[in-house]
């Protein structure tokens, strides 16, 4: 579980279990280490030192409400989880993490909907976009067949497209 990949890398549970105290993924193949941008790894490791205010109780008239701080990483140690509850530092629903941290981001950046689908359908089209051959992109996605990440998941881009087609034909006048 603690590889190193590509300089980087770090696990994550891809669907947490109902009870969301236990990381439970899809399907054992989906538990892995995968190669992570280290950029990634750095902000992780600058969370480490963050303390959050938790308000606590209502705000009385000559009583203020009480403030309790936590460290918003409980542990941090290479098999612990990147979104932990800032309480007891348990494993997040999937649900929260999409709410509390991930949509007010996209909205402060001005993009419109976003959920976990649609996070995994930009990754593997950037995947396909940055030159990473299929099969690269399927252990990415930790997808058990490289149709499901090509046929689903990767989007057609004109660009890509005009850029390939732009290629051929310089490859035609070498050949001239």
């Amino acid at each position: 579980m603690g590889q190193d990949v590509g300089g980087a890398a770090a696990q994550f549970a891809c669907i947490l279990g109902p009870d969301a105290l236990s990381p439970v993924a899809k399907t054992e193949a989906s538990r892995a280490t995968i190669a992570v941008n280290r950029c990634v790894i750095e902000r992780i490791h600058r969370l480490k030192i963050l303390t959050v205010e938790v308000r606590a109780g209502r705000l009385h008239r000559h009583k203020p409400c009480s403030v309790r701080r936590y460290r918003l990483v409980k542990s941090a140690n290479p098999e612990d989880l990147v979104f932990q509850s800032v309480k007891a530092g348990k494993p997040m629903r999937a649900n929260n993490i999409l709410s509390r941290f991930i949509k007010p981001a996209s909205r402060k950046v001005g993009l419109g909907f976003v959920n976990w689908r649609c996070l995994r359908t930009s990754h593997a089209t950037w995947l396909k976009l940055a030159g990473a051959d299929v099969k690269d992109a399927q252990a990415q996605m930790r997808h058990s067949r490289a149709s499901t990440t090509l046929d689903i998941y990767q989007q057609f881009v004109p660009e890509s497209q005009r850029a390939a087609v732009d290629r051929l034909s310089s490859l035609s006048r070498m050949a001239q």
